[in-house]
């Protein structure tokens, strides 16, 4: 009496992830300069994507397309799997994209509480400065802030913590995709260290985000995935558990014609570089 054939069921693969963020086709001059042409970017929550490049790649450009400073002139968006368009810094924030620029674009004279809530204060007949307190250290507490009081001028604090608080600033309103414009540049080692850390818990946090550097270092501490600009034009996209230092560099500087892309990851890797307190 012969066997039956058996026949294994297909094992099932992950999930396929969607992205929170896509970017399609985007082009964008200004006169006769053109600063973006066929960008493709894809953006998932609980990772961290670098984005790197020489000067005048189109880094900036790209940043603040997705803060409504500038739009696009070709190719599309796509938030959370829908068609978006945004036309302003306004629209942005309310579909869930937070940018932190590098200038900070903090009040020195005014304390924590009143940069974390400017523009947005809690207020009924007056303002409700005890529960605006409380919602800023509960913010503080969930980055693991080193902040030593939400009542100090921002003029007293180091640059690190500057940073941290125009982080925490952007986190008000749950945003999906959080952008951080150079957050370490002219900072000092204890105060990179800082700031990654921060990134990291953004990361665990679930948010998905955009890491614009320079620094390499800061790049292959805490990316999940880089992707390379190279005048204006995508250049790599690399699992930075996979790539060397040299191959992104070569892909910076050209030296190879469209670098190798690597398959994305299929879940966020984590990779602490401290404790976080």
């Amino acid at each position: 009496m012969s066997a039956e054939t058996v026949v294994p069921l297909p094992v099932p693969g992950p999930p396929e992830r969607t992205p929170v963020l896509s970017m399609r086709g985007i082009s964008k001059s200004f006169g006769k300069v053109q600063a973006l042409t066929d960008i493709h970017l894809d953006i998932y929550a609980g990772e961290v994507v670098a984005i790197v490049g020489d000067n005048g790649a189109g880094k900036s450009t790209l940043v603040k397309i997705l803060a409504g400073v500038h739009p696009a002139d070709d190719g599309g968006i796509e938030f959370e799997g829908q068609p978006v368009q945004i036309p302003d810094p306004t629209t942005s924030r309310a579909l869930g994209i937070a940018t932190v620029f590098q200038d900070l674009a903090l009040c020195d004279n005014l304390d924590v509480v009143a940069n974390l809530f400017l523009g947005r204060e809690i207020a009924g007949v007056a303002l409700d400065e005890e529960e605006m307190e409380r919602e800023a250290w509960e913010l503080l507490r969930q980055l693991s802030a080193r902040i030593p009081s939400v009542r100090v001028p921002i003029a007293a604090l180091s640059g690190g913590q500057r940073q941290t608080v125009a982080i925490a600033r952007s986190l008000i309103g749950d945003p999906r995709v959080v952008i951080l414009d150079e957050p370490t540049a002219a900072l000092g080692v204890a105060q990179t260290a800082e700031v990654l850390n921060l990134i990291e818990r953004l990361r665990e946090r679930g948010h998905g985000v955009v890491l614009i550097s320079h620094n390499m270092a800061d790049v292959q501490a805490v990316a999940d995935r880089i992707v390379v600009l190279r005048l204006g034009r995508n250049n790599g996209d690399f699992l930075a558990s996979e790539v060397g230092y040299e191959d992104i560099i070569a892909a910076i500087t050209g030296a190879t014609e469209h670098a190798r892309p690597l398959p994305e990851p299929s879940y966020p890797r984590p990779r602490r570089i401290g404790p976080l307190r």
